[in-house]
């Protein structure tokens, strides 16, 4: 069943699996530098970053396998995907200072704590432009 759908170019499946797999992606990352439960519990205080975040990627991949594709298309949503894990991760990566205590990593970890809302906020409003630029290019297509 679940071969058939995905043989059939589902946008729907295709976007919960892209939302889905962004916030194993930041599960991963966190668990990586911590431990799982630490990477629940970051989850559990930031749901209101990382659900919009995982919502407008799987939102975007969705649209993206519905319409014809074009080089531009192709740009826009590698950069609005690059974006959007880049931010879980900056917002993430100053927890690598607990297991690599190198010099000159402490002044990075720290403007990536006082930048973490900022990197969010970054990753949502890359979504919100893919989106539109998506949504402007299927209602070109029907034209």
């Amino acid at each position: 069943m679940l071969q058939k759908l995905v043989k059939e170019n589902n946008p729907i499946l295709y976007g919960l699996f892209a939302g889905l797999g962004i916030v194993i992606f930041y599960l991963a990352v966190l668990t990586i530098f911590q431990d799982f439960q630490f990477a629940i519990s970051n989850l559990r205080s930031l749901w209101y970053w990382i659900f919009p975040l995982a919502i407008g990627f799987g939102t975007q991949i969705g649209l993206y396998t519905s319409i014809k594709h074009n080089a531009v298309i192709n740009s826009e949503v590698s950069v609005s995907g690059g974006i959007s894990g880049g931010s879980m991760v900056a917002c993430c990566s100053h927890f690598l200072l607990n297991i690599i205590p190198l010099a000159g990593f402490s002044g990075l970890a720290l403007f990536l704590m006082n930048y973490q809302k900022l990197f969010f906020n970054i990753g949502i409003i890359s979504n919100v432009i893919g989106i539109g630029i998506l949504l402007n290019h299927k209602r070109k297509m029907k034209k």
